[in-house]
């Protein structure tokens, strides 16, 4: 009962605060000459007059006195600006839930929201303005959420939510409640004659993935996963992962060389090029690996290793791995056009990629965007990142990328531990042999030996294979002979931007017939 009078109570409010910004905001004065011309049909020129006087004068009134009419203290305990909980409220809230699940099986969950680029907002409206935008868009929080659930001011520019116990709050939940919240934001917001459109990025964590069992450690923990969302640019959603807590930002020195990197990649100098990977049954071209370059107008050609570390730290993953997928179709159209066969293109999807949660959407919509088949986009994901991570997230994401239809590398093979069970797990379809164990193998029996059971293991479960870092013709050779069914490597030939690539296999095709390229045994 007492829920549902609250729920009443803040649909009234928001009621009375969408009539009053109606009156008094700017959407009103589209009405005037309206109402203008109406006293003057009605009343002829004297009442047109006075309503062109009187009607704005009227409003200015009526806003001054909104401005000016003092507003009530906030009770105990809640923020002054909104009226809204503050932070201790939720914890305090999910203590009390905690201590109950296991009679119940119901558990809370926690969330962090912050409103993107508040810094610059907040100065743009004045103090008056933000504390405005902040009450209306917590109101609006309490709207999309249950009765029961809390909402808190948290610092200048953010929220913090405590979702009341439920036995269906699972991550799928979770990441629709943020969505959710997301889309309450969007809309926008009356402010001082302005039309302020927002938008929030969001953090939550399951009290399972939290250091501990008190309602504090939830809200560090969703606290942190804002932290890694910001990271990844305005909008975005982020689960806690343990361990993986990014650190704050002290500025130092590399800031200027991530200030650098960013302008580069707004200025199109770090670009898609692409490495041919080649069937050892046939010698026929079965893919390109999109890898990125930075094409320095001073320095020349800088290699990935030189900057990615970089990439990441400065929030920019996001951004590039969206320019390479839509350089990647960009090119598998090119090589169309040019009547070139590249069956699929793979792209290298880091674990800051694959911890987004709607890293699929935006895949289906670049594909269908370049109108390219899903199954021609290879998902290259580390062996490490499957091996190492308890991350639902990181599951669901490679899941969902099978399921779109995108065929799913397992890159740098044999240096981690990745199990069979990960291989059935995330619908493996081939796997890379890590250069590592590539290089001699044609020399070293050891190596031989083991790139053999790697094979074998793989013709067992029903997944390809590709040996990468192939340097030498002897190499390729007994590869062929061992079983791998593709090569890529320096010895065929090195990344290479797009127009080269079409010269490239023009060339191969004309010049290279499949009988002299090393095969298997036959038999």
């Amino acid at each position: 009962m007492h829920n549902t009078q609250s729920r009443l109570r803040r649909l009234l409010a928001g009621g009375l605060q969408a009539l009053r910004t109606l009156l008094v905001g700017p959407q009103i004065l589209a009405f005037v000459p309206a109402i203008t011309l109406a006293g003057f049909w009605y009343g002829g020129e004297g009442m047109l007059v006075a309503s062109t006087l009187f009607l704005p004068a009227l409003m200015g009134l009526v806003s001054l006195f909104e401005q000016q009419t003092p507003a009530r203290p906030a009770p105990a305990g809640r923020d002054p600006g909104t009226g809204l909980a503050l932070p201790s409220s939720v914890e305090a809230a999910i203590d009390e839930a905690l201590e109950t699940a296991s009679q119940t099986g119901r558990r809370p969950a926690c969330l962090a929201l912050a409103i993107d680029e508040a810094e610059t907002l907040r100065p743009r409206l004045g103090e008056t303005g933000w504390e405005q935008a902040m009450k209306e868009w917590g109101w609006r929080l309490q709207g999309a959420l249950r009765g029961g659930d809390i909402v808190a001011r948290d610092g200048a520019g953010g929220f913090a939510v405590a979702l009341s116990p439920t036995s269906t709050l699972d991550l799928e939940a979770l990441i629709q409640i943020a969505a959710r919240l997301q889309e309450a934001i969007v809309a926008p917001v009356a402010i001082g004659g302005q039309r302020l459109h927002a938008t929030a990025s969001v953090g939550f964590c399951l009290p399972r993935e939290a250091a501990g069992d008190r309602g504090a450690h939830s809200l560090r923990a969703a606290r942190a996963a804002l932290r890694a969302a910001r990271l990844s640019g305005p909008g975005s959603i982020r689960a806690h992962v343990p361990g993986t807590d990014p650190a704050i930002h002290e500025p130092g020195p590399e800031d200027a060389a991530e200030a650098e990197l960013a302008a580069a990649l707004d200025a199109g100098q770090i670009v898609a090029w692409f490495q041919p990977q080649i069937c050892t049954d046939t010698g026929a071209v079965s893919g390109m690996e999109a890898l990125a370059r930075w094409v320095h107008p001073e320095r020349g050609v800088i290699a990935p290793a030189a900057f990615l570390p970089m990439i990441r730290s400065a929030g920019l993953q996001r951004k590039l791995t969206d320019r390479i997928v839509a350089e990647a179709t960009a090119a598998l159209r090119s090589w169309d056009e040019a009547g070139l066969d590249v069956p699929r293109v793979a792209v290298n999807f880091s674990h800051e990629d694959l911890a987004d949660p709607m890293l699929a959407e935006r895949l289906r919509w670049a594909l269908d965007a370049a109108a390219i088949a899903p199954a021609r986009l290879v998902v290259e994901v580390l062996e490490t990142v499957i091996s190492e991570t308890g991350d639902d997230i990181i599951t669901r994401s490679v899941t969902q990328l099978a399921e779109l239809g995108c065929p799913i590398d397992l890159d740098d093979f044999g240096t981690g531990h990745a199990a069979i069970a990960h291989i059935r797990r995330f619908r493996v379809n081939r796997i890379k042999i890590d250069r590592s164990l590539v290089t001699r193998v044609d020399s070293d029996v050891e190596q031989r030996k083991v790139v053999a059971a790697i094979l074998e293991l793989a013709a067992r479960l029903g997944v390809e294979t590709l040996a990468e870092g192939v340097e030498t013709v002897a190499e390729h050779a007994i590869l062929a002979q061992l079983g791998c069914g593709h090569v890529q490597g320096y010895g065929i030939a090195r990344p290479m931007p797009l127009a080269d690539s079409l010269r490239w296999l023009s060339e191969r095709r004309q010049k290279t017939p499949i009988a002299s390229w090393p095969g298997r045994a036959a038999g």
